[in-house]
């Protein structure tokens, strides 16, 4: 540990705000790290009706996270989708984290006049690392001596499960505004001790650390590479070709590890331009969605930074932006990512084919030139090949008729 002398100011970065569990006494938040992928205690009255609607059925859905990622994988899958699973970082254990206890042994000497307490499931795991060490005792003896603040009502609940009492919280679950409060009441002079988590908050520390405070930082826990590895290449190679609707994150540091991996890949550019058009991203909260930001990609967001409202926002939007229907002579269509129904008949089409229907569902039965379905399949101009691929989707729907040619213009969707 080293205690930081005062710096030059950085802008204030947010925090991502904590996820619930399925239990509230069993919520383990984590802001830049990995959070916890269950749904809110809300959500469970609505599970039967959306597993029986099966809302997500034919969407194809990357999952990122590692930490209780069999919760979010159930949830979707519960709603009919085909779920990729990449953790691109896990957490280190704790065992292996002897930089966790030598932080522990600094802030215990110094007994630091402020704590900032950022996540629920870090201070359970810094509690915990510390009983292991024989330290946990002495730990919760200089906590209790401080003016302990808290990001969100979750770390709330671990600070006051530990035996401590808190003085503060963010209003809004952001790390920028609880170092706001704290520069409000003066800290030039003090120690302050921070709880990070695997995505360390830089800005804050430059802004307590410029207004004259000493800072103090443990990490409980840190992120490594986890197991596995193939499988995230594989899924950049899924988004890359479109074979994905929606990709998922839980933490700002699976976002980096994405693009790093990208990057070794020589798909970065190739990624980012797949997030931009063809595949949604999709956040738990402002701090996990700033690298996708920052490379040009805007994901979707929920109001309340919770499992349960990721996971129905991401409904939303595929029932409102990629389910098609159109009733048309041959019957009534309805496709919904890589599902296609006739008249309520399953059809299984190839991904050439497929991408064509839905251009032409989308066009509602207006034509389609053969330039630009052409340029869609990325057939470069081959009137062969259009032609190829129209065939085949005519030869694998129940009624070829339904693919009308509109000689010398393209071709349409016969309503």
């Amino acid at each position: 540990m080293t205690a930081l002398a005062p710096a030059e100011p950085a802008q204030a970065e947010p925090a991502q705000a904590e996820l619930a569990q399925a239990q509230p006494t069993q919520a383990e938040p984590t802001a830049q790290a990995e959070p916890t992928a269950q749904a809110e205690p809300t959500a469970q009255a609505e599970e039967a009706t959306d597993a029986a609607e099966s809302p997500l059925e034919g969407f194809r859905i990357g999952v990122t996270s590692d930490r209780r990622s069999r919760d979010l994988i159930e949830a979707l899958e519960r709603r009919g989708a085909e779920v990729l699973h990449a953790p691109a970082l896990k957490i280190a254990p704790v065992q292996e984290d002897i930089r966790l206890i030598e932080d522990t042994k600094a802030i215990i000497a110094a007994k630091p006049d402020l704590c900032i307490a950022t996540t629920a499931y870090g201070m359970r795991r810094w509690c915990e690392a510390a009983d292991s060490f024989g330290i946990g005792d002495e730990l919760l003896e200089t906590l209790g001596s401080t003016r302990m603040f808290v990001r969100g009502p979750k770390a709330r609940g671990a600070v006051r499960a530990a035996g401590l009492a808190d003085v503060g919280i963010s209003s809004d679950e952001t790390t920028s505004t609880l170092v706001d409060m704290l520069l409000t009441e003066g800290v030039r002079g003090k120690t302050v001790a921070m709880q990070l988590h695997g995505y360390t908050d830089v800005r804050q520390i430059e802004r307590l650390r410029m207004s004259g405070a000493t800072v103090l930082t443990v990490t409980p826990y840190r992120w490594v590479k986890p197991d596995g590895e193939d499988k995230l290449p594989r899924l950049i190679e899924a988004a890359c070709s479109g074979n994905l609707d929606v990709l998922t994150f839980t933490s700002a540091p699976a976002v980096d590890a994405m693009w790093s991996t990208a990057h070794e890949m020589g798909l970065y550019k190739q990624l980012v331009e797949s997030l931009k058009l063809n595949v949604t991203t999709a956040v738990v909260g402002p701090v996990t969605a700033q690298p996708l930001l920052d490379a040009g990609v805007t994901p979707l967001i929920p109001e309340r930074f919770r499992m349960g409202a990721l996971i129905r926002l991401v409904c939303e939007h595929l029932a409102l932006n990629h389910v098609r229907r159109l009733d048309t002579r041959s019957g009534n269509i309805e496709l919904r990512g890589r599902s296609l129904r006739i008249n309520g008949q399953a059809v299984e089409l190839a991904p050439a084919p497929l991408l064509l229907l839905r251009a032409l569902l989308g066009a509602g039965g207006a034509v389609l030139s053969r330039e630009s379905l052409s340029d869609l399949l990325e057939l470069r101009g081959s009137v062969h090949a259009l032609d190829m691929t129209v065939s085949r989707l005519r030869s694998s729907l129940p009624d070829g008729k339904l693919i009308e040619t509109v000689v010398k213009r393209g071709y349409r969707i016969r309503v």
